[in-house]
């Protein structure tokens, strides 16, 4: 009766993190759609558009370590509820300050750090809790509805924000956001997130001795000794330097070389949504992966054939509609990819990482990626000045295969999963027997 009780309790988590999850990444979208154009609509500068979105990373990367070392030390319901609590005071401090003073960029920069850490702080901790909330047999259904939420923000946004854009003064995107926030709140209180966690928070138990350093040394010695996921971590880092060369050049090739009218870029976006929301909604029905790291491999192989074929319309003349159809199946795959990739992985981790050190492997696992993207998007920015951008991509794409083939070649993947040595033991023994016969 109590494991029944539980399932029903694990799967009213399921709906209510989907759904407090689209609140939360819709609200903040809007609203990140909304000050990038009011940025650009009131200085015209692409420097501080672009110190903006500094101001969303470089808070993150600082903090990454420490936000994993205090995840796992203390309650990750409490952490999950005041980063959102803290977040809705954000907003209203620049609502307020809008209404009082009129917005300033010093203002929307110092909003944004703000909105960065919290968001930081609530995903770790719940990406943290997924085994606390969610019982085992569903965790590949909750991370691909977490996608589902994410998609769905993605794609509802943008038409959104630019509907509203123009129509409505900026105070009413943060009220909408303020609102969204709030609603959050009240859904992630009513979760437990020990539902199947069976080890307490430290900060409950009151007997953590070890300083905040010493737990984070902790976390890197437990990283250093998983087989499993080391070499994850390490084809991660390299996919997320390598695709500043798709993350710079897919915009400046289709708007600067190919001349695609705006809107039919904005579809190209919306069909790589469209594919993450397809194949998210796919994964949430069907059972789980049995080899994730093999699935994840194929998706990363098929990112970097993509990645190569964005630069065919360069090398190649295309009409205009055959183009864009083009993109927008390339788009399409793009995003159906990314999911094929993350999911297994995620689920993966989910389930080989110790509970008591979740929150600091994802943090480093975070804090590693986002450090190298700033660094992709400044040395592919410089190369694609300097060199013909079909080449640039052919080559990183090129590299990507490479690197994807040695980092995740057979022995490792057996490693990692030594049912399948197991499984070609078994095929060659039977296959000896037929010819023994």
């Amino acid at each position: 009766m109590e494991e029944s009780l539980k399932l029903k309790r694990a799967t009213y988590h399921l709906y209510t993190f989907m759904i407090s999850k689209l609140i939360s990444t819709f609200g903040s979208q809007v609203y990140a759609f909304a000050i990038s154009f009011y940025i650009l609509q009131l200085t015209g500068s692409a420097t501080s558009f672009a110190t903006n979105l500094l101001c969303n990373i470089l808070p993150r990367t600082l903090a990454g370590p420490f936000a994993g070392a205090i995840t796992d030390r203390y309650s990750r319901k409490k952490i999950v509820i005041f980063s959102q609590i803290a977040t809705t005071l954000a907003i209203t401090g620049l609502l307020i300050y809008s209404l009082t003073s009129g917005l300033s960029l010093i203002a929307i920069y110092t909003t944004t750090s703000i909105l960065s850490l919290t968001s930081m702080f609530s995903g770790i901790a719940f990406t943290s809790s997924i085994t606390g909330l969610i019982d085992q047999a569903r965790i590949q259904k909750a991370m691909s509805m977490n996608q589902m939420a994410i998609s769905f923000a993605a794609i509802g946004s943008p038409a959104v924000g630019g509907l509203l854009y123009g129509t409505v003064p900026i105070p009413v995107f943060l009220i909408m956001f303020i609102v969204a926030s709030i609603f959050a709140v009240i859904l992630e209180s009513t979760m437990n997130f020990r539902l199947f966690s069976e080890v307490k928070a430290s900060g409950e138990e009151g007997e953590k001795k070890e300083s905040m350093m010493q737990s984070m040394k902790a976390g890197l010695r437990y990283l250093r000794v998983q087989n499993s996921i080391l070499p994850i971590l390490w084809i991660l880092l390299l996919i997320n330097f390598l695709f500043g060369a798709y993350e710079v050049g897919y915009s400046y090739i289709l708007i600067d070389n190919l001349k695609m009218e705006s809107q039919h870029f904005g579809f190209t976006q919306g069909a790589f949504s469209l594919g993450m929301l397809l194949m998210s909604i796919y994964f949430s029905g069907r059972k789980e992966v049995k080899f994730p790291l093999l699935v994840s491999k194929k998706g990363i192989l098929g990112m970097g054939a993509v990645m190569g074929a964005i630069s065919l319309p360069l090398l190649l003349s295309m009409s205009y509609w055959i183009m864009f159809s083009y993109y927008m199946f390339l788009m399409f795959s793009f995003g159906s990819l990314i999911i094929i990739v993350n999911t297994p992985l995620q689920v993966m981790l989910q389930k080989t990482v110790a509970d008591e050190f979740k929150g600091r492997v994802f943090s480093i696992i975070e804090t590693m990626a986002m450090a190298l993207i700033p660094l992709g998007m400044v040395i592919y920015g410089v190369l694609y000045d300097v060199f013909p951008g079909e080449w640039i991509l052919l080559l990183s794409a090129g590299m990507l295969i490479v690197i994807t083939l040695i980092m995740a070649r057979p022995s490792v993947i057996r490693k990692v999963h030594p049912e399948i040595g197991e499984k070609q033991e078994e095929v060659r023994s039977v296959e000896a027997g037929s010819v023994a016969q």
